[in-house]
C-alpha cells in the first residue's frame, strides 16, 4: 500500500485538487441556488440539471486526462500553472456569482477563465494531439456558459 501512494501521489494530489474545486464550486452554487431561481432567464435556457452533469464529465476528463500524463511523464509545467489558474478561477466565478450575487463581476470572471481555459486546451495538445478530442469540451462549456452569463447579466 505504501508504494501505491509512493507510485501514484501525484495523480492522488491531482484527483484530491479536482475534488476540491469541485467541492468549493459547489458550496458556492447552493449558496446562491434560490438568488439564482429568481432572476430572469433567456428562453434558450439550458435545464438546471445538465449543469452539474457537464461539469462532472468536464472534471473526469480531465483527471483522466492529467492522470495519463503523469504516468507517461509528459505533463508540462505550464499544463500543471494553467490548471491552477482555470481551477481558481473556476471556484473565483463560483463565489463571485452565486454566492456575492454579482452579475458583471462574475461575467468579467467567465470571460476570463474562458480565455484561460483554451489556452489550457492549446498547451495539452502541444503534448497529445488526440488529448485534444478530451478536453475540447471544458472551454466549449465555457463558451456557452459565457454567452449565458452574459444574457443573464443583460436580462436583470
Amino acid at each position: 500500500m505504501k508504494d501505491f501512494f509512493k507510485n501514484n501521489k501525484y495523480i492522488i494530489i491531482l484527483c484530491l485538487s479536482i475534488l476540491f474545486v469541485a467541492g468549493m464550486g459547489s458550496i458556492f452554487v447552493n449558496l446562491g441556488m434560490d438568488w439564482f431561481n429568481t432572476l430572469l432567464k433567456p428562453s434558450e435556457w439550458i435545464p438546471n440539471f445538465v449543469i452539474p452533469i457537464m461539469w462532472t464529465i468536464i472534471y473526469i476528463l480531465f483527471a483522466i486526462l492529467l492522470s495519463i500524463s503523469i504516468k507517461n511523464k509528459s505533463l508540462s509545467s505550464n499544463v500543471v500553472i494553467l490548471s491552477v489558474i482555470n481551477g481558481v478561477l473556476n471556484i473565483l466565478w463560483c463565489l463571485v456569482f452565486f454566492a456575492l450575487n454579482q452579475l458583471l463581476l462574475g461575467n468579467i470572471i467567465i470571460i476570463i477563465n474562458t480565455f484561460f481555459g483554451t489556452l489550457l486546451v492549446n498547451e495539452i495538445v502541444k503534448n497529445n494531439k488526440w488529448y485534444y478530442f478530451l478536453s475540447v469540451i471544458y472551454p466549449i462549456w465555457l463558451y456557452l456558459a459565457t454567452s449565458l452569463n452574459t444574457a443573464l447579466w443583460i436580462l436583470n
